[in-house]
């Protein structure tokens, strides 16, 4: 039992101590006042699932909100322009994008690109002018879950907890289904990998222009 407990306080330590870092350019001399809203027009990447894709785009929103600047949400931008027959491929190009801001009378874009999302997050994301494309705002960031970790240790505090409770001719048995369950049971991170790209976000956005800013 001391080596369950053992096991299961290390994996603490080890994925609590995962790292995040994020940084962020902007066009120097824009008036960045000039934008009220802000559509996200795509999440594009390593991340397949929509629900995924649209907490990513809220966690995006709530640092924008932050910043004074008003956020269209992504379920109801992916609605309007599925309305303008625009797919998902033509809001990432040059002139899709804009075009998209057009469509949804907004001044500026945001483009996000996930190129990793598992045991590594990494992401990029690009505020776009609509009326010329350039580029307004640009950051990246990275971290990592310690999803590996947690599944490894997962599965030997399961194995280790389904070895001690069984009787000794299920030894094994017990300790097979443990580990088994303990590991289903640390794969399953989506709370963690939630807290972690918020912490990326949060860090990305961190040198973003107020809206509300008067020094310009």
């Amino acid at each position: 039992m001391r080596i369950v407990v053992y096991m299961l306080v290390m994996s603490v330590l080890l994925i609590g101590g995962c790292f995040s870092s994020g940084e962020s350019f902007s066009r120097a001399g824009y008036n960045f006042s000039m934008i009220d809203k802000i559509a996200i027009v795509a999440v594009e990447g390593a991340m397949k699932s929509e629900t995924a894709k649209n907490q990513i785009a809220d966690l995006f929103a709530m640092e924008f909100l932050k910043k004074g600047y008003a956020p269209v949400e992504r379920t109801q931008v992916k609605a309007l322009l599925e309305e303008q027959q625009l797919q998902d491929s033509d809001l990432t190009t040059e002139a899709g994008a804009p075009e998209a801001g057009k469509i949804l009378n907004v001044p500026a874009v945001l483009i996000v690109n996930i190129p990793h999302f598992g045991e590594e997050i990494s992401m990029t994301a690009k505020l776009i002018d609509v009326e010329d494309g350039s580029i307004l705002w640009l950051g990246s960031g990275s971290g990592k879950t310690g999803r590996f970790l947690s599944t490894i240790f997962g599965a030997a505090v399961g194995a280790g907890a389904g070895a001690a409770v069984s009787s000794e001719e299920d030894e094994l048995f017990g300790g097979v289904v443990g580990g088994v369950l303990g590991g289903a049971a640390g794969y399953a991170l989506s709370p963690q990998e939630t807290k972690k790209a918020r912490t990326i976000i949060r860090r990305m956005c961190r040198t973003l222009p107020s809206r509300l800013s008067t020094e310009w």
